[in-house]
C-alpha cells in the first residue's frame, strides 16, 4: 500500500513533464530560421562574397553588418560561423553542414568557441576588457573563436577605444562579427579594419513567396490578399512578417483572409481609402469628416490611417506616373486596381500636393495633442487643394489676356489690379482642357483670379480694386480693369508699389520700346523677364491693335530715345524721377541723395548709375529691398526687365551739368575743389551719422592726396 502510494506521484510527474514538452511551440521566425546561405532570401550579394571569399581562403578577421530591422544579419552571422568552424572537412566550407557537432552547437546556441554578446546590456569598457583577455587563449575545440556582437552600435566610445587594438592585430584564431542597425554610430576606426556589408530589405514579391511556402508547410490555407498584406505590413522586414503571420494563423479560424488580416494589425479597410479619395476628388468635406468620425468610433488610429493615406497616396502617384502594372507598386492585384482608379481622378500634380499635405499631417500627429482634429484638418486641406490652380497655368493664362488691344494678344506680361480697359473686367480666353482632378471648366479658371500670394504683393501698393457686380464669382483675388478716369492711378506693380507722383504726374505715353525694335527677337523674352513687375500696358492708353506695315511705311532705325521723348519732360529724367521717387517712398534717403548726384544711362537691358561715392558706401547704402525697388520702378516706366548696375568711384557728369555744359567731375575732388573735411561733410552717410547720432568728425584721412 505505501509502495503503491509513492508510485502514484511519480508517474505523474513524469506525466506533467512529457504532456508539457509536448505544449512548447517555437515561433516561426526561429523554427524557420536559415541554416545555410542559400537559405538567406534576398541577401544574395553578402552570401556570395562571403562563400568566394571561403572558398579562397581569404576570410576576415573583422566583419561589420548593417541594415534594417529584421532581414538576416545575425542570422548570417552565425551561418558564417559555422562555416568557419565546420569538422565535415579539414578546412572551412562555403556551405555548413548542419550535422556535425559544431553546427548543431551553433545551430542551439550552446556552443563553446561561438560567443554571442548582446552589446546592448555589454556596452562598457569593462565587459570589453574581459573579452580582450577571453582572446588571447585558443579555442577550445573548434579552429576559430568568434565573437558576434549583436546590436553593436551601443557600445560607448571609450569600450570601442579599448578594443580597437585587439580588433586591428587580432590573434590568427580570432574572428569579431558587429551586427547593427545604425552603421553610423560606430567609430570610423573601427569601420576601416573591418569588411562592411550593407543589407537590404527584402522585396516584396520575395517575402510573400516565402509566406507562401511557410504556409505551405505548416498546412494552412491563406488567399493571396492576406499574404500580400502581411507582406506590406512587414515593410521590408522577413522578421516582421512572419511574426504577424504567426498571430494571423492564431487568430484565424483555419483560412487566412485579408479581412483578418486588417483587423489584426489595425489598418482601416481598404475601400474606405478609396471613398474619402472620391470624397476629396469632389471637394465634400462633409463626407470627409463623417468616415473619420466612423473610423474613429471603431477604435482606429489617427496616426496608423494618416499612415496608411500616406502610403496609398504613394501607390497612386506611382500608378499615375508609372502606370497600374509598374513594378514599383509592390501592392496585391486588388490594391493595384484601387489606386488606379483613384489615380484617374486626379492629376499628377494635384496627388504630389496631397502627398506632401498627408506627409506633413502624419509627421505633426507624432507630437500633437489632439491627433483627430489635425488629421481632420490635413483632410479638409487636401479637399480645398483642389480649387488651386496650376501656377503654370495660371501665367499662361494671364500672359493670354490683352494688355494694349481689344483682341487677345500673347503675352507674358503679370496680372493687373486697377488697370485702364474698356470693359468692366478683363477675362482671360478659355485655355484648352486640361487634366484637372475637379473637373473644372474653362469659365471657373478664368482670369479673374489670381495667386493670392499676387494680389498681396499688389495689396501692399495700392488698395485692392474689385468689381462686384459678378456676384457668381468665385471668392479670391480677382484682376480688376474698371473704366476709370485719366486721372486714375495706374495699375500696381506686382512685387513692389509703384511712385505715386509718377502714376499722378506721368503721362499716359507708351514706354520705351527701343529695345523691342531693334532686337525683335527678343521682344517675348524680355516680356516674360517682366514678370513679377508691371505690365507695358499700365503705361500706355489702349487702343485697337496696329495695322501689319509695309516695307514702305516701315518705320526709321530704332534709337535709345523712346518714344516719350516727344514730350516736354526727358524720358531719362522721368526715369531717374521715378526710380527716386519710389526709393524716397522706402524710407531709402541715404540712397536717394548718393544716386541723384550720379550719372544715369540705359544700356540695353541694364540701368546703369555711376556715382562718386566709394564701393564700400555703395553696398552700405544699397540694400536688397531697395535693389528690389529700384528695378520695379525702372522696369515699369522702361515697360520691359531691367538690372541695376551701380558703378561706385567714377567721374560722373549729372544731367544738371550735361544741361549747363559742365564737365565731368573726378570721383576724388569735388566740383569746386573741395577739401576733404568738406567731402566728409558733405558725405550723406556721415549727414546721416550727424542727424541720428550726433556724431562729430575728428579725423580725416585723405588717401588721394597722400597718392
Amino acid at each position: 500500500m505505501v509502495l503503491r502510494l509513492r508510485f502514484r506521484p511519480a508517474a505523474c510527474f513524469l506525466t506533467y513533464n512529457h504532456s508539457f514538452s509536448l505544449m512548447s511551440y517555437t515561433v516561426l521566425a526561429r523554427k524557420y530560421r536559415p541554416q545555410k546561405f542559400s537559405e538567406v532570401i534576398g541577401q544574395e550579394h553578402v552570401t556570395r562574397t562571403l562563400q568566394n571569399a571561403i572558398e579562397q581562403g581569404r576570410t576576415a578577421h573583422g566583419y561589420i553588418f548593417s541594415g534594417h530591422r529584421g532581414i538576416g544579419k545575425t542570422t548570417v552571422a552565425r551561418i558564417l560561423a559555422a562555416a568557419l568552424n565546420c569538422r565535415s572537412k579539414d578546412k572551412p566550407v562555403p556551405e555548413p553542414c548542419g550535422v556535425c557537432e559544431s553546427c548543431t552547437e551553433i545551430r542551439a546556441g550552446n556552443a563553446v568557441d561561438v560567443i554571442e554578446i548582446d552589446a546592448a546590456t555589454n556596452r562598457g569598457i569593462d565587459e570589453i576588457r574581459e573579452l580582450r583577455e577571453a582572446a588571447r587563449y585558443r579555442p577550445a575545440r573548434d579552429r576559430f573563436k568568434i565573437y558576434i556582437l549583436d546590436e553593436a552600435h551601443q557600445i560607448t566610445d571609450a569600450a570601442f577605444n579599448a578594443l580597437l587594438k585587439t580588433l586591428e592585430e587580432p590573434p590568427d584564431h580570432i574572428v569579431f562579427m558587429l551586427a547593427t542597425t545604425q552603421p553610423e554610430d560606430i567609430p570610423q576606426t573601427i569601420r576601416s579594419r573591418c569588411q562592411h556589408f550593407s543589407f537590404r530589405a527584402v522585396k516584396f514579391e520575395d517575402i510573400v513567396g516565402q509566406l507562401r511556402d511557410l504556409v505551405t508547410r505548416e498546412k494552412i490555407e491563406a488567399d493571396n490578399d492576406a499574404l500580400a498584406l502581411l507582406a506590406e505590413a512587414g515593410d521590408g522586414s522577413m522578421r516582421d512578417a512572419l511574426s504577424i503571420l504567426d498571430q494571423a494563423i492564431a487568430s484565424s479560424s483555419g483560412r487566412i483572409t485579408a479581412d483578418s488580416v486588417r483587423n489584426l494589425v489595425g489598418a482601416a479597410p481598404a475601400h474606405i481609402l478609396e471613398e474619402v479619395m472620391q470624397a476629396i476628388a469632389r471637394s465634400a468635406s462633409e463626407e470627409v469628416l463623417k468616415q473619420v468620425d466612423h473610423l474613429i468610433s471603431e477604435g482606429h488610429s489617427p496616426t496608423h490611417f494618416a499612415r496608411q493615406m500616406v502610403r496609398f497616396l504613394r501607390n497612386a502617384t506611382v500608378a499615375k506616373i508609372a502606370g497600374q502594372d509598374s513594378s514599383l507598386l509592390q501592392i496585391s492585384s486588388e490594391e493595384r486596381e484601387r489606386v488606379a482608379r483613384v489615380a484617374e481622378l486626379f492629376g499628377e500634380e494635384d496627388l504630389t500636393r496631397h502627398l506632401q499635405i498627408m506627409l506633413r499631417t502624419h509627421g505633426e500627429l507624432g507630437y500633437k495633442q489632439e491627433q483627430r482634429f489635425h488629421l481632420e484638418l490635413g483632410l479638409l486641406k487636401m479637399s480645398h487643394a483642389q480649387r488651386l490652380i496650376p501656377i503654370e497655368q495660371l501665367l499662361s493664362d494671364v500672359a493670354a489676356a490683352p494688355h494694349a488691344s481689344a483682341a487677345p494678344r500673347t503675352s507674358s506680361r503679370p496680372a493687373l489690379v486697377g488697370g485702364h480697359a474698356s470693359n468692366s473686367e478683363m477675362r482671360r480666353p478659355e485655355s484648352p482642357s486640361t487634366a484637372r482632378p475637379n473637373h473644372l471648366s474653362s469659365d471657373h479658371v478664368s482670369s479673374s483670379h489670381v495667386s493670392p500670394f499676387a494680389a498681396d504683393s499688389a495689396r501692399k501698393g495700392t488698395p485692392r480694386q474689385e468689381d462686384s457686380s459678378q456676384p457668381g464669382s468665385l471668392p479670391g483675388p480677382r484682376i480688376v480693369a474698371a473704366s476709370t478716369p485719366a486721372s486714375a492711378p495706374e495699375p500696381v506693380i506686382m512685387g513692389s508699389a509703384a511712385p505715386a507722383p509718377m502714376r499722378d504726374s506721368a503721362p499716359e505715353t507708351e514706354p520705351d520700346r527701343g529695345t523691342e525694335l531693334r532686337n525683335p527677337d527678343r521682344k517675348n523674352e524680355d516680356r516674360r523677364d517682366v514678370a513679377g513687375y508691371v505690365s507695358a500696358g499700365a503705361t500706355q492708353p489702349l487702343a485697337p491693335e496696329p495695322q501689319p506695315r509695309t516695307e514702305s511705311q516701315a518705320p526709321a532705325p530704332a534709337t535709345t530715345s523712346s518714344p516719350a521723348a516727344s514730350t516736354s519732360e526727358p524720358p531719362l529724367e522721368r526715369l531717374q524721377a521715378a526710380v527716386l521717387q519710389a526709393l524716397s517712398d522706402g524710407n531709402q534717403r541715404i540712397l536717394v541723395s548718393m544716386l541723384e548726384a550720379g550719372e544715369w544711362s540705359v544700356q540695353a537691358n541694364e540701368l546703369v548709375i555711376k556715382v562718386a561715392a566709394s564701393q564700400t558706401v555703395v553696398d552700405m547704402s544699397v540694400s536688397p529691398e531697395a535693389r528690389r525697388l529700384a528695378i520695379a520702378s525702372a522696369s515699369g516706366v522702361l515697360g520691359r526687365a531691367v538690372k541695376l548696375k551701380i558703378i561706385p568711384g567714377a567721374a560722373v557728369t549729372t544731367q544738371a551739368d550735361k544741361r549747363n555744359g559742365g564737365s565731368p567731375r573726378p570721383a576724388g575732388n569735388g566740383a569746386n575743389g573741395l577739401t576733404g573735411r568738406s567731402r566728409a561733410e558733405q558725405d550723406p552717410v556721415v549727414q546721416r551719422m550727424r542727424e541720428k547720432f550726433g556724431a562729430e568728425i575728428r579725423t580725416v584721412i585723405d588717401y588721394r592726396e597722400k597718392r
